[in-house]
């Protein structure tokens, strides 16, 4: 059973503004939290929902089959939002959400080995028909390029030490399943460091899981496609769960609606200077007490929403 609690649920519908006749787009479907409460308010509208995770989609599509029909499954990564949705005759769409991160059934699920905490073969991902594994990045990739990763998606202060253990301990057999990663990683951290600072190998899972599904630049292209997409008074909602992502966001919608440098000499700001883009958050929306206590997934979660003013300035 796919049972995964969504994070920030009311505030992250409350911030699409939904209209009853619009065309909405959830691009991380998951268990289907959010998309069913997008469907409830929706009457001629239709909602579209991305997600390349086959028990989410089966689960999904059962649980939003009891609510109605108005709903179309894209099996695929919401990278291909804009692809996708024009194969559909969709050009413009009202609002989207994304949830980011991996939903709590792929990381309790042993055998998808996203999670330190419990043993299963080293996998993370997202997408169970494609080639590239966290036990091809881990057996595989360059020392260098190790380190890279886990500099550059985990801030691991200690990659060099941990990419350097793991090339060791390749070399005398395949690294297979999480827990023994898990150790490698261990004696490659002094033990002061193992102390605080929560599980030691949490970074080096973000920074490999990052690594294997390309995350990062998945969500950079996909939000900026979506939100080429909105028609006026459109919304764009983010829940981010990790500095990374939330950083993209943040940059990118604080470049949108910020005023270009406008010259000393200019009273008025002419429209066409105006930015297309107001922040409907100018600080990120956090988990309440009440949810944190209830669902601790959510402390780290941040929710920042920005809306569609004007069309863009025809060239």
């Amino acid at each position: 059973m796919f049972k995964h609690k969504s994070v920030l649920l009311n505030e992250a519908i409350e911030s699409l503004n939904i209209k009853e006749d619009g065309f909405y787009v959830d691009c991380t479907l998951g268990g289907g939290g959010h998309s069913e409460e997008i469907l409830k308010r929706l009457t001629t509208g239709h909602l579209y929902c991305f997600d390349q995770d086959d028990h989410a989609i089966a689960a999904a599509t059962t649980r939003l089959q009891d609510i109605s029909d108005h709903f179309t499954i894209i099996n695929s990564n919401f990278v291909n939002i804009k692809t996708k949705l024009h194969e559909l005759g969709v050009e413009k769409v009202d609002g989207v959400l994304y949830d980011l991160g991996v939903s709590s059934p792929q990381f309790d699920e042993e055998s998808r080995g996203f999670s330190y905490r419990f043993d299963g073969p080293l996998d993370m991902r997202m997408n169970q028909h494609q080639s590239l594994s966290a036990y091809d990045v881990v057996n595989n990739y360059s020392y260098s390029d190790l380190v890279r990763i886990l500099y550059k998606y985990g801030d691991e202060k200690f990659a060099k030490s941990i990419a350097r253990h793991i090339e060791q301990e390749r070399a005398k057999k395949p690294i297979q399943t999480t827990f023994e990663l898990v150790e490698i990683v261990k004696q490659a951290i002094p033990a002061r460091a193992r102390r605080t600072g929560g599980h030691p190998a949490k970074r080096t899972f973000q920074a490999i899981r990052i690594e294997v599904n390309d995350e990062l630049n998945v969500f950079e292209k996909s939000l900026n496609d979506a939100l080429s997409m909105l028609n006026i008074g459109g919304r764009v909602s983010v829940i981010t769960f990790q500095s990374l992502e939330d950083k993209i966001a943040k940059y990118t919608f604080n470049e949108i609606t910020s005023m270009p440098e406008i010259p000393k000499n200019i009273a008025v700001i002419p429209d066409n200077m105006q930015p297309r883009f107001k922040k409907v958050t100018r600080k990120p929306i956090t988990a309440t007490e009440a949810e944190l206590q209830e669902n601790y997934r959510s402390h780290s979660a941040k929710l920042r929403v920005v809306e569609r003013v004007k069309e863009d300035e025809k060239e």
